[in-house]
C-alpha cells in the first residue's frame, strides 16, 4: 500500500476545503457596506424590478453591497397617491419588506415634490384646500410606515438656482410656509423618523445660501429637520472638491446631518444650457453628445475611478458629519442619465456596469479602505 497517497489525498481535501472556506468568507464580507460600516451607510436607489427581486443575481448583489435603500420612483405622489381619495401602497410595501428582510436603513423618497406630481394636486387653487390635502397626504403616508422607515425626504427640490423658492402649486396656493407645514405634519405623524430637505446643485453658492436660509427658517418656525440631502449629480470635473466640502461644512454648521443622496458621475458632454437635475430639461441628440455608445474607453474609465476615489476620500475626511451616501441606481444600464438631458445616450455613471460587474471605480473606493477585491 502506498501510504503517501492517502496523505496526499487528505492534504488536497484540506487545501480545497480551506480555499472554499476563504472564498465563502470573502464573498460574505468584502462589500461596500462592510468596508464603510464604521463610516456611513452605503445605499442605492432601486427600480421596480429590483424591488420585486425579479433577477436573483441582482437581488443578491444589492443585499451584499448595500445597507441602505431608496425607492427610485414608487413613493412619488403620482404612484403612491394617484387620486385624491386613493392611495396605492403595493409597490412601496414591497420596497419596505425588502429593506426589512436585509436589515437595511430605509429611506422614503419623497413626500412633497413639484415633479412626478399626482395630477389632482395641480387642480388645487386655495390655501385651505391645499392645507387639507397636504395633511391627508403626508399624515396618511408617514403614519402608514411609522416605525418602519428610518428617514424621509419631506420636501424635494423647492429652490431655484439663485436660492429663491421655486414656483410650484404648493407655493402658489399656500405660500412659503408650506415647507414648515410639511415638516411639522411629518414629525407629528412619526416623531422618531429623521426628516430631510433634499435638492441638487447645492454646491452652487447662491443655491446653497438659499438652502441654508430654508433650514434656518424651518428651525426658527419650530419645525423638526434632521438633515439635508445633497443630490450628487456631478460630472468628471465639476463641482470641485472644495465646493463639495463647503456644502458639508455649511449644512453641518446648522446642527443637521448631511447625506449625499443621489450620487452618480456623468462621463458625457453636457449641453451648455442644462444644469443640475431638473428632469423637465431636454436637449437635442447628436453623435457629439453620445461619444461612447458601445463601451467606455479605458482612459475615461480611469478618470471616473479617480473622480470617485477623490470624492470618497473627502467623504471619509468628514465622516463625522455624513450619515449616508446613496448611489442613484445600482448599475449603469439603470441610470436615468442614459435619457437625461438627451434620450437614448449611453452613460456610465455608477460603480457597476451593465452586467452588474464591479468597475474600476468600485475597486478604487474599496482600496481607500485597504480592501482588495
Amino acid at each position: 500500500m502506498n501510504i503517501a497517497k492517502p496523505f496526499l489525498l487528505m492534504a488536497t481535501i484540506l487545501l480545497v476545503s480551506s480555499c472554499n472556506s476563504v472564498q465563502k468568507h470573502t464573498d460574505a464580507t468584502v462589500s461596500l457596506k462592510n468596508a464603510y460600516k464604521d463610516n456611513f451607510y452605503i445605499g442605492a436607489a432601486l427600480d421596480t424590478n429590483q424591488i420585486k427581486e425579479t433577477d436573483t443575481m441582482v437581488a443578491s448583489l444589492i443585499a451584499k453591497e448595500f445597507n441602505s435603500i431608496t425607492p427610485e420612483n414608487c413613493m412619488k405622489s403620482m404612484f403612491l397617491h394617484p387620486e385624491k381619495d386613493k392611495f396605492d401602497f403595493k409597490m412601496a410595501d414591497k420596497f419596505i419588506a425588502l429593506g426589512e428582510k436585509h436589515n437595511m436603513f430605509i429611506h422614503g423618497h419623497t413626500l412633497i415634490w413639484h415633479s412626478q406630481l399626482a395630477p389632482w394636486f395641480t387642480q388645487i387653487k386655495d390655501s385651505v384646500t391645499m392645507s387639507a390635502a397636504l395633511n391627508n397626504h403626508i399624515t396618511t403616508i408617514v403614519k402608514n410606515y411609522k416605525g418602519r422607515i428610518d428617514s424621509w425626504d419631506v420636501v424635494n427640490e423647492a429652490l431655484n438656482e439663485d436660492g429663491t423658492l421655486r414656483k410650484t402649486v404648493f407655493l402658489d396656493t399656500y405660500g412659503k410656509d408650506y415647507l414648515t407645514l410639511a415638516f411639522k405634519l411629518a414629525a407629528k405623524a412619526d416623531p422618531k423618523v429623521d426628516l430631510y430637505y433634499n435638492d441638487y446643485n447645492l454646491c452652487n453658492a447662491k443655491k446653497r445660501k438659499g438652502a441654508v436660509a430654508l433650514v434656518k427658517n424651518l428651525q426658527k418656525n419650530g419645525a423638526k429637520i434632521d438633515g439635508v440631502g445633497e443630490q450628487g449629480h456631478w460630472n468628471l470635473i465639476t463641482p470641485s472638491l472644495d465646493e463639495i466640502e463647503q456644502t458639508i461644512l455649511d449644512f453641518s454648521a446648522l446642527g443637521v446631518k448631511v447625506s449625499f443622496t443621489e450620487l452618480d458621475i456623468s462621463v458625457l458632454p453636457n449641453p451648455w444650457d442644462v444644469v443640475g437635475a431638473d428632469v423637465n430639461q431636454k436637449s437635442e441628440a447628436s453623435e457629439k453628445m453620445n461619444p461612447y455608445p458601445k463601451s467606455l474607453p479605458d482612459s475615461i474609465q480611469t478618470q471616473l475611478a479617480e473622480r470617485y476615489e477623490a470624492i470618497f476620500k473627502l467623504f471619509l475626511k468628514h465622516q463625522d458629519k455624513i450619515d449616508r451616501i446613496t448611489l442613484w441606481g445600482v448599475n449603469d444600464g439603470q441610470s436615468w442619465l442614459n435619457d437625461w438631458p438627451i434620450k437614448g445616450r449611453s452613460n456610465y455613471p455608477l460603480l457597476f456596469d451593465r452586467e452588474f460587474k464591479a468597475k474600476k471605480a468600485y475597486n478604487n473606493i474599496m482600496n481607500l479602505k485597504e480592501i482588495k477585491r
